[in-house]
């Protein structure tokens, strides 16, 4: 409505700065809703992320498997991984249908920037065990495990606080036992985070975030 009810209960013209800021604040509100259809119909579509700092930039959902964790498969692991290729990359791999491959998080080098690419109520195909796929979340590094100079603090940080939360959502021990590097998975062949991951570093850091 554009226009003011005034103190007496009878409409008066709003004044022009009221019409913008109103306007202003209806679109805020109208951008904030996911999928919501604006009058003009156009849809403003909003992914959700289960980490609020992340961004959400989806998996193919030919690479993961939809599912209702903790309710379906209870989640009492998190599992490290070193992606052995960019950040950009990976993204783009696991939004192909043909690759078959995903993890639930993707952590920047440079300044430990997150993106989600899978929720985590869904079984992402990243430890190549599907017992282990069912009841962990998986985060992928940016880097390569020979070369350390990709695990910055910065990374180290952006991951920690993202271990943190997931452990503490999900009643997670912030311990070696129950936070996995990828080469510990039974059956892998992987060797990811390798062995320039400060692993007693993380550890601390996930129980000080």
């Amino acid at each position: 409505m554009d226009r003011a009810e005034s103190v007496s209960g009878r409409p008066e013209p709003a004044h022009p700065s009221r019409l913008a800021r109103r306007r202003l604040l209806q679109a805020g509100a109208l951008a904030a809703v996911p999928g919501l259809w604006l009058p003009a119909g156009r849809a403003v579509a909003v992914q959700a992320v289960d980490y609020p700092p992340a961004e959400s930039v989806p998996a193919s959902t030919s690479n993961y498997t939809k599912s209702s964790r903790p309710s379906t498969y209870k989640i009492d692991r998190v599992i490290i991984h070193v992606t052995q290729e960019t950040y950009a990359d990976t993204l783009a791999i696991f939004q192909n249908p043909a690759k078959q491959v995903s993890a639930h998080y993707v952590v920047r080098s440079a300044d430990g920037h997150v993106a989600q690419c899978v929720r985590e109520k869904d079984v992402a195909w990243h430890a190549g065990n599907w017992t282990y796929n069912t009841r962990s979340i998986g985060i992928e590094h940016e880097g390569w495990v020979d070369r350390p100079e990709y695990f910055t603090d910065a990374m180290y940080e952006g991951s920690a606080a993202l271990t943190a939360s997931i452990c503490a959502r999900y009643g997670i021990p912030r311990d070696r036992e129950h936070i996995l590097g990828h080469v510990e998975v039974p059956g892998t062949d992987h060797t990811d985070p390798g062995p320039y991951w400060d692993w007693t570093r993380y550890i601390r850091m996930v129980n000080f975030a």
